[in-house]
């Protein structure tokens, strides 16, 4: 098979990017390991920057979205008892993020692709990228049992941080900065509708809480645990009592969680990285396969989403003028949003979990930067910025 892009990953990233290049013009082949029915129910992320709804808007994908979505304006620090709202239209000249689950947004970009897209392949496992320092490189794949090769002008690696993309890139050229967090997130799904408007961010001396959702009926949570915790050690009336012992405010002793029945129960571990360079000779790296960000501060999907609209812009650049600047620059362009992405999610994390090696002094360092978020509209602002999205550099 011969194809001009070949996409491996067919999560939001690579089908998002898929879509991107369908739309210029520019062929493609996506290859994904899992079958649809997985694909299609993965549990990720829900926070959608103002940048990654406008992209899916472009790129047709927005319908559903705009329908079933919920626009937050802000998110509530809770710290010391007290709740402290951060409006983010006031603090960003209007800007604002949108809950809309990644399963959803894989199901609409999946259900447009194969009405009008390239080649989509379930189950297609790749094996080996070779020649990625040609100008034709070649992805091996297995699919149906067969064998199979894909001849192609750019490989895209969407396939996660273990994936065959990734490793295409020599080791002596590859560099992977690191780190890893003391805790966990316990995360549940509730079948119960959230008794708030927007996120709850939670600091107390219990650990970290967050309060989501995923639709007005379905609660989203999660409770800071220590690294290597078993679900099962969490029964249902222990997650309920913790959440609501820290989420619990001063003023309001009778706020409670709504309870209902968990759906779903699993722990995430906390880390981030980042792999330098995100593009070698016609491999190019993307999302989780370059970068990942503890989920504190929701960037990690839309990292991935902000590097294939890079991308897209650059391929179709190359194409129309026949000059591969933006390609040779792609690296560099989305490694200064990755960073500052990488910042803002450190920073958010280190404010609002208890660390086990923390001193009292540091202790009370974190209360200090909390109170000044709540108080100080130049460190709103800032705050505010960064989550609803930096600009996409093209």
């Amino acid at each position: 098979m011969r194809t001009t892009v070949a996409i491996i990953g067919g999560g939001p990233a690579g089908l998002l990017l898929a879509r991107l290049l369908h739309n210029a013009g520019i062929d493609t082949v996506t290859l994904e390991a899992r079958d649809r029915v997985h694909v299609e129910n993965r549990q990720r992320a829900g926070i959608l920057e103002q940048g990654t709804v406008d992209a899916l808007r472009s790129a047709g994908a927005g319908a559903r979205m705009d329908r079933e979505g919920l626009v937050h304006h802000g998110v509530e620090l809770r710290f010391d008892g007290q709740g402290h709202r951060l409006d983010f239209p006031a603090l960003t000249n209007g800007r604002s993020v949108m809950v809309y689950a990644q399963t959803e947004i894989v199901k609409d970009l999946i259900a447009l692709h194969t009405e009008e897209g390239g080649p989509l392949l379930f189950e297609a496992t790749v094996r080996e990228v070779e020649g990625a320092a040609t100008d034709r490189p070649i992805v091996h794949y297995t699919h149906q049992g067969k064998d199979q090769r894909l001849t192609c002008d750019y490989v895209i690696g969407c396939d996660g941080f273990h994936g065959v993309a990734r490793r295409a890139i020599p080791e002596s050229v590859r560099v992977t900065f690191e780190r890893t967090y003391p805790y966990s997130w316990l995360g549940i799904l509730a079948d119960t509708p959230p008794v708030y408007d927007e996120l709850i961010y939670a600091h107390s001396a219990r650990g970290f809480a967050l309060a989501s959702m995923r639709t007005p009926t379905v609660s989203r949570l999660y409770l800071q645990v220590p690294n290597g915790t078993d679900p099962a050690d969490w029964p249902d009336e222990r997650i309920w009592d913790e959440l609501d012992s820290r989420l619990a405010l001063t003023d309001d002793p009778g706020w409670k969680l709504a309870r209902g029945r968990i759906s779903a129960k699993s722990v995430l571990p906390m880390r981030s990285s980042v792999t330098e360079p995100m593009r070698y000779g016609r491999v190019f790296l993307a999302g989780d396969a370059a970068h990942i960000v503890p989920p504190t501060g929701a960037k990690g999907l839309n990292l991935a989403a902000s590097d294939v609209i890079t991308l897209a812009r650059a391929l179709e650049h190359a194409r129309d003028t026949g000059s591969a600047e933006l390609l040779d620059a792609y690296s560099d362009t989305c490694l200064r949003r990755v960073w500052g992405a990488e910042h803002f999610s450190s920073t958010m994390t280190t404010a609002l979990h208890q660390d086990p090696a923390h001193s009292p002094f540091d202790a009370r360092l974190q209360l200090s930067r909390l109170r000044r978020l709540a108080t100080s509209p130049h460190a709103a602002a800032e705050l505010a910025e960064n989550y609803t999205g930096l600009p996409i550099s093209a």
